[in-house]
């Protein structure tokens, strides 16, 4: 087999993004024709179809899927080498990405977007979901950085703290919780919760990733023992996936959700929602920053590292 030349794995690796002949032609200063033409001898070459047409784009076959990160690293790779290491935010139109959940997009992402907006006005921000593939995004350098509860990952990865958060209970706005004095464990117990989890009901946390991330916002268990301690089971009512659900919730039913404290202000401010501290010792929940080791060598990912720690320290 003929290697394809870099072009045509440019094609190939924009595709890949993309799932769009036409978006991927536009990110190549490419003609829709010419993209076809060059997956038409990407598929001869590697005797394989890449990709085929679905119903949501151009949808990559196991071969593409498992040769993506690899090409894209490697492109990445020759691009950092014909590069001249200089990086100027005042001038640069790089695209950072990010991986980040519902607390960083309210908490950390709008001053982050405002330092950039003023250091870096012709940079651009992505904010994407965290998914299965994110090693492979990460190592593919798809992905500059993850920003959340990271409790263990690989030696090849960075993982330093940049803020600290509290947790608080949050119930709507007068619940009869509120009425109360002081709202202790019993108060609390009595009334259904709202409870945060990426893990779908009925399932275990996958430990074969080599990136673990919290799956809640739960405060290590915390309540749990403080329950326990007093012969007392919380009433769980319902399990929902991101915060941002566990506020919505609360905010129009008499259930209570255990929710960062800076989140838990933002949406306070409303008034539709009131805080209660935790009537027993809840630890700190330290918020991470992943990022691949060697890629401080970029002076780009290097400077964007030194802002988000910035930021995250001036909350």
């Amino acid at each position: 087999m003929t290697t394809p030349d870099l072009n045509l794995l440019r094609v190939f690796d924009a595709l890949l993004e993309e799932r769009n002949v036409t978006r991927a032609g536009a990110r190549l200063g490419l003609t829709q024709s010419a993209v076809s033409h060059a997956l038409n001898r990407l598929r001869y070459a590697l005797n394989d179809e890449l990709f085929v047409r679905g119903p949501s784009g151009m949808q990559p076959t196991p071969r593409a899927l498992e040769m993506g990160p690899q090409v894209h690293a490697a492109l990445s790779q020759l691009q950092a080498a014909l590069t001249l290491p200089d990086f100027d935010p005042a001038t640069s139109e790089r695209r950072f990405t990010m991986i980040a959940g519902a607390y960083a997009c309210g908490v950390l992402a709008p001053p982050l977007v405002s330092r950039l907006a003023k250091d870096a006005p012709l940079c651009e921000l992505v904010i994407a979901e965290q998914t299965a593939d994110l090693v492979e995004r990460l190592d593919a350098r798809r992905v500059d950085f993850l920003v959340g509860g990271v409790v263990a990952a690989p030696d090849r990865f960075a993982r330093e703290t940049i803020l600290t958060e509290s947790l608080a209970w949050v119930v709507r706005g007068g619940h009869p919780l509120t009425q109360r004095n002081c709202v202790d464990l019993e108060a609390l117990a009595s009334v259904p919760h709202a409870v945060i989890s990426r893990t779908p009901v009925g399932e275990e946390p996958e430990t074969r990733r080599t990136v673990v991330t919290q799956a809640s916002w739960e405060d290590a268990g915390a309540f749990e023992v403080a329950l326990a301690g007093r012969g007392l089971r919380r009433r769980v009512g319902v399990t929902v996936p991101d915060t941002y659900s566990a506020l919505a919730v609360a905010s129009r039913s008499d259930m209570a959700t255990l929710v960062p404290r800076r989140l838990a202000l933002l949406s306070a401010q409303s008034g539709r929602l009131a805080l209660i501290e935790p009537p027993y010792p809840s630890p700190p929940v330290e918020v991470t920053l992943l990022y691949l080791r060697e890629r401080l060598n970029e002076p780009a990912i290097a400077w964007m590292r030194d802002v988000i720690r910035s930021v995250g320290a001036a909350l």
